[in-house]
């Protein structure tokens, strides 16, 4: 299996709140640089990228009796995502942090599921749903390396 080529990153929040906005630790950034590229990866940017594209790529496919049920599923595992980060950006401790990356990382493995699904009802689909599985398990590794994080 290749390295995936964005960086995980190290993502730890101190608690609290301060005109309904969350604070992260001001010494750990949630953009990481990859020092090869010199490229900025923002997390909460990606997710919210992967949401709208599986969107998108859902309206492709034909509303039958069986595409309805994985659709349904399908947008609300990926979307959920990217809300589940955005949730764990403004936690009030490291558990609840922990906990919340925990539920982005099902939620992507999910989302790879649902893609599997909709690939093996739409073969046509196949390859789209083969580049949207693939960021669905990058994101998975991602969530299962901040999870480890110690």
């Amino acid at each position: 299996m290749s390295k995936s080529k964005f960086p995980v990153p190290d993502a730890r929040l101190t608690a609290g709140r301060a005109g309904g906005q969350c604070q992260t630790n001001k010494k750990i950034k949630m953009t990481n640089e990859d020092t090869h590229n010199k490229k900025k990866y923002d997390l909460a940017e990606r997710t919210s990228k992967f949401g709208r594209s599986v969107i998108i790529f859902l309206k492709e496919i034909p509303d039958t009796t069986i595409n309805r049920p994985l659709i349904n599923q399908l947008i609300r595992s990926s979307t959920s995502i990217g809300a589940n980060y955005m949730e764990a950006d403004c936690a009030e401790s490291k558990k609840d942090f922990r906990h919340k990356i925990g539920i982005c990382k099902k939620e992507a493995k999910e989302t790879t599921h649902w893609l599997n699904m909709v690939a093996t009802a739409n073969p046509e689909k196949m390859e789209k749903c083969g580049v949207l599985s693939r960021e669905a398990h990058e994101l998975t590794l991602i969530f299962s390396a901040i999870t480890n994080k110690k």
